[in-house]
């Protein structure tokens, strides 16, 4: 199953809106077909793998990380063509809440007598699966909150100069894991100061990643037509309110760029209508990078499901100064986020800290 896991971590970003599988075909106790899932339309992990084991997948036992499809999409049922290669067993990690699916996979396998069962890497499988698994029970992505800070819990100085808050192991980090994404939030005051391309760079390259959705959220019409989110090949979509002018959404309008109005709550863009959206185009996982004002509604909308926070070993102590978090905020201390399963990791001379966002009761 570890090497099932592996394979399904490929598919992040790639896969949606499918969930990211991996499939490992053992004959004999040898790896004789091993496969993930393709971009949509493309194959499912089961049989990427059972196309590499051929005629040796006849009696082999078959470690997958979500529960085999039993029914007709985009390509056939991945549990008949596990019947139809003879597997003798199937193990797969967690049951597929997809009703088409939701123990159908599992049943097919062993009305035809094949040995099933399932919660083997169970907790590795769902971390990997958290924005599918979501996405199928709310119809909403999973939400990553995601800002780098000083000691001091500031974003830039007082000038809104945030070049460079955190360090160059950070700036690493995060182009590795933005294509894991479906898709990049920025509100328009980063695009204003920061103009960032928003595009993922592993390695310096943008060559051979997957590219993210970018996504500006702009209530009155900020965005200038020379940002740098708006070149490139990679798609952009502004999300706007009746509050911006018309030409400017025409001009904004462009061969990658997509303009959608959408209704406004407190004077901003509806996160949670955004959500809907994003949802709805089958995007499952989100990364909102910032600023302040955006995060701090997305916290007041209890939108958020985990935090990546980087925490830079550097003062900035400005009280005018952009905070990492705005918005309403918390009255008392028991009505502040907490996170749970949390891990912490260095980054050079940065930290980060990552976890599940624990809402509090009754705030």
């Amino acid at each position: 199953m570890r090497i099932a896991l592996d394979e399904a971590a490929l598919a992040r970003g790639w896969s949606s809106p499918n969930p990211p599988v991996g499939a490992v075909v053992v004959r004999d106790g040898e790896v004789v077909g091993r496969g993930h899932t393709q971009p949509p339309g493309g194959e499912h992990a089961e049989v990427v793998a059972l196309r590499e084991a051929d005629e040796r997948a006849r009696g082999a036992t078959v470690y997958v990380t979500l529960e085999p499809c039993g029914h007709f999409g985009r390509t056939p049922p991945c549990a008949q063509a596990l019947v139809r290669a003879g597997v003798a067993e199937v193990h797969y990690a967690i049951e597929d809440p997809d009703p088409n699916v939701r123990g159908d996979g599992h049943r097919q396998l062993h009305e035809a007598g094949v040995t099933v069962e399932s919660g083997d890497g169970a907790d590795e499988s769902a971390l990997l699966l958290e924005g599918y698994l979501k996405h199928r029970r709310t119809g909403l992505p999973f939400v990553i909150a995601k800002y780098a800070a000083s000691l001091d819990g500031r974003i830039a100085a007082a000038s809104g100069d945030s070049r460079w808050v955190s360090g160059p192991q950070t700036l690493e980090w995060a182009h590795r894991v933005r294509p894991t994404f479906d898709a990049i939030v920025v509100g328009s005051g980063t695009v204003v100061i920061d103009d960032p391309m928003l595009t993922a760079r592993p390695g310096g390259t943008t060559a051979g990643a997957h590219q993210p959705l970018r996504v500006v959220c702009d209530s009155r019409g900020r965005t200038p037509d020379t940002a740098a989110i708006l070149q490139g090949a990679s798609p952009t979509l502004i999300a706007t309110t009746a509050l911006s002018p018309e030409l400017w959404r025409k001009r904004m309008r462009g061969p990658n760029a997509e303009v959608i109005v959408l209704p406004a709550r407190d004077g901003h863009v509806d996160l949670e209508a955004l959500l809907r959206e994003l949802g709805r185009r089958g995007v499952l996982t989100v990364l909102f990078e910032g600023g302040g004002v955006l995060l701090g509604s997305l916290f007041d909308a209890r939108l958020v499901d985990r935090i990546h926070a980087v925490i830079a070993p550097i003062i900035i102590g400005a009280a005018d100064a952009p905070t990492a978090v705005a918005g309403r905020g918390a009255d008392r201390m028991a009505d502040a986020v907490r996170l749970r399963e949390v891990s912490v990791e260095r980054l050079g001379d940065d930290i980060l800290v990552n976890g599940l966002v624990v809402w509090p009761e009754g705030a």
